[in-house]
């Protein structure tokens, strides 16, 4: 069968990667996609946010599934879209995909279903919540409500930093209409990590763990970023753990929704911290493949992702065996100079050639007149080493990512150190 994928990030480049590997695969279309997803697949100049160009686009080429990446579109109903003309999608439906589109519904669901997750109060008016605020201890988590590209959570360190957050939030309005209503939530230390699974209505197919990193910079210094490196398995952390966040926190969530009327169906992403007590409890949640999760999870995939995925759709996510590999997988992100902030765009990127036993998922690129590629995004490469253990993957990713070189690219030296340090 055809199948259109949309979104334009390293996440897709993954999916539609693992896509192309099924036998069931015929033409893979992608809108908007970039420079590296136009080698494996047809990109199409329709942006995520065209809802009917794009459900018409499928229904020309008559397309047999239709995969949505991003999470604003899901936000904004384009499921429904694509539903209510009898095209197979996979995703959530705007009211599940709501988990991901409003941080106090996803607390206050939490709250109701008794589900692991930090203290924390919402608010629609901002001198209130400056009042709440400055009777907090320090560091305490500012969070806008709403959809704000991975950027609307601050870990403040000072009561200064809290306060200009919540301004930049409420009264700047630098979230736009996300940052309407804040979430004010204690600050949980611990490890951090994510389960990814497959969900459809109470079915709950988990993925194997992963870990990312999101300060810009080593030792999770600096500003939050939409990911700088990830890594799976998670060797330091006790299976025990993990199986228990499935038990007590993925698992009543899926059930949550289908008893609150919003069934989820796609991929359900939490955000975990494990406490130093050893308790896993939820950061966040998400309604869709993570960036880059999706990077160092798929590659580990033995089953073909089509049928997960048409198995979903068909509402027989139960019946399907899902296989993972032993392979260790690490994910090293190469940005542009300046990301999260401003940076330059159409810098030409050498060495892509050179790449040996790795692999490469484009997130931020286009190509120049001469047919070069060239930076076009804040996060520009996933470069992802696989091998026996994380740390021959570690050293695979960073060799191969040594080799990738344009103006101003940056990087962490530290991915997955913790898996090595053990802790």
């Amino acid at each position: 069968m055809d199948i259109l994928v949309i979104g334009s990030g390293g996440r897709e480049h993954a999916i539609i990667w693992s896509l192309a590997k099924s036998p069931q695969a015929d033409h893979i279309y992608c809108a908007p996609g970039n420079a590296g997803i136009s080698q494996i697949a047809e990109c199409v100049p329709i942006q995520v946010s065209e809802f009917e160009k794009l459900a018409d686009f499928a229904a020309e080429k008559q397309v047999g599934l239709v995969v949505v990446g991003p999470d604003d579109p899901l936000a904004d109903g384009i499921v429904d879209v694509f539903e209510a003309r009898n095209i197979p999608v996979y995703g959530p439906r705007a009211n599940a995909a709501l988990i991901e589109g409003s941080k106090t519904f996803m607390k206050d669901l939490l709250h109701k279903y008794n589900i692991p997750t930090a203290a924390y109060a919402k608010f629609d008016d901002y001198d209130t919540a400056l009042n709440y605020l400055q009777r907090q201890p320090i560091p305490v988590v500012i969070k806008a409500d709403g959809l704000a590209a991975g950027k609307g959570v601050t870990v403040a360190h000072t009561m200064q930093e809290a306060v200009e957050a919540l301004q930049n939030i409420m009264r700047d309005k630098v979230f736009g209409e996300a940052g309407s209503k804040v979430i004010i939530e204690e600050f949980m230390e611990g490890q951090e990590m994510s389960i990814l699974a497959f969900v459809d209505g109470e079915t709950v197919r988990a993925m194997p763990a992963a870990q990312d990193h999101k300060p810009a910079f080593d030792q999770d210094k600096g500003p939050n970023t939409g990911g700088m490196g990830t890594y799976s398995p998670l060797p330091h952390i006790d299976p025990a753990i993990i199986e228990e966040a499935i038990e007590t926190i993925v698992i009543p969530t899926a059930k949550a929704m289908v008893a609150e009327g919003r069934p989820f169906q796609g991929v359900l992403f939490a955000g975990l911290m494990i406490t130093p007590d050893g308790k896993p409890k939820t950061v966040e949640f998400n309604a869709r493949f993570g960036d880059p999760e999706t990077q160092v999870v798929l590659p580990r995939l033995q089953t073909d992702l089509l049928d997960i995925f048409l198995a979903t759709v068909n509402g027989t996510l139960a019946d399907v065996d899902i296989q993972w590999s032993d392979e260790s997988a690490v994910c090293v992100i190469l940005a542009s100079g300046g990301y999260p902030g401003s940076y330059t765009k159409g810098l030409p990127i050498e060495g892509l050639d050179s790449i040996e036993q790795a692999l490469v998922f484009h997130a931020g690129t286009a190509k120049n007149e001469s047919g070069e590629f060239v930076t076009n995004g804040g996060r520009v490469l996933g470069v992802v080493g696989l091998g026996a253990d994380i740390a021959a993957a570690r050293t695979q990713a960073y060799e191969q990512a040594a080799k990738i070189t344009f103006i101003g690219k940056h990087q962490r030296s530290d991915i997955a150190a913790k898996a090595l340090a053990g802790k």
